[in-house]
């Protein structure tokens, strides 16, 4: 028996972090939504008691340290699953690029793996098992549109954005989120205004959703890694309405609601950059249909 679940990249519309809490990890706030840029996991059943991993993508590791396998091993040890999975990974979403795909990858296996292994388990109950997996496991598990909060384990849905094209760039270096982080000024950065975030999307009010984009962690990518400010910057002058750098980076997306603007900016960035997408929010949430 074989499945296939679709594991949709997310983007940041906000993103705050308030403290460091005594666990190491980050207090955080964020808005983010699932868009239309999607990784293919197949799940195959296997009666041998075994993962494997199967991924055509050099960055994407086989063993342990995937966590779509964290994902199924989870699963197998916490419901006594003696049966195995096979999960086929093809990469479209980009590898450490700050929009949640090996994250992705793991709440759809848990998903897929909840019908395949007859779980019987609640989008909730599997939400509550990603948060042991990374911190926007929880979310991506949901997909759709939130407000997350703690490690990114609690999550408030929001209806869906305004529609829009979202232009995704993102240059040929990877960025350590740990390193960000560890990089962070809390106090001397300027910090997003959430609530007015919610309003804006909550209003379906485009413009004030391009108005109250942010993200904290974007000036300590942008120190570290110029290529970035360059991309938002290009992004700019061709015209998006609104730029902000998704995650930890270093990905760098723009809204635009025209499509003559949108092939603009596309077709603007595929000179300067070696992965550049346009695409649409998905705004729904994941069933377990």
């Amino acid at each position: 028996m074989k499945l296939l679940v679709k594991a949709p990249a997310k983007i940041n519309l906000a993103l705050d972090v308030l403290h460091k809490r005594p666990d190491g990890y980050h207090e955080v706030e964020m808005i983010m939504t699932t868009i239309d840029l999607a990784d293919r996991v197949e799940l195959s059943l296997l009666e041998e008691d075994k993962i494997h991993i199967l991924s055509h993508n050099r960055y994407v590791p086989d063993d342990q340290r995937n966590l779509a396998f964290q994902a199924a091993q989870l699963l197998k040890d916490r419901f006594q699953v003696k049966k195995g999975v096979v999960i086929t990974i093809e990469k479209t979403i980009p590898v450490a690029a700050g929009l949640a795909g090996g994250s992705s990858d793991a709440a759809a296996t848990l998903r897929g793996l909840n019908k395949l292994w007859n779980l019987g388990l609640t989008l909730d109950e599997l939400a509550e098992l990603g948060s042991e997996i990374g911190s926007d496991v929880s979310f991506c598990v949901y997909g759709g549109t939130a407000l997350a909060k703690g490690r990114g384990e609690f999550i408030t849905e929001l209806p869906a954005p305004p529609t829009c094209w979202v232009i995704l760039a993102k240059p040929f270096i990877g960025v350590s989120t740990a390193e960000v982080y560890r990089r962070l000024n809390i106090s001397g950065t300027k910090h997003p205004d959430i609530s007015a975030m919610i309003d804006a999307i909550q209003d379906h009010d485009y413009q004030k959703v391009c108005q109250n984009v942010g993200n904290v962690l974007e000036d300590v990518t942008l120190n570290l890694h110029p290529e970035v400010a360059q991309i938002k910057d290009q992004m700019k002058r061709f015209g998006a309405d609104a730029v902000l750098m998704s995650g930890s980076g270093p990905t760098v997306f723009g809204l635009v609601q025209h499509d003559s603007r949108m092939h603009r900016i596309y077709n603007g960035l595929r000179g300067f950059c070696d992965q550049v997408f346009a695409v649409r929010m998905l705004g729904e949430r994941h069933t377990l249909d």
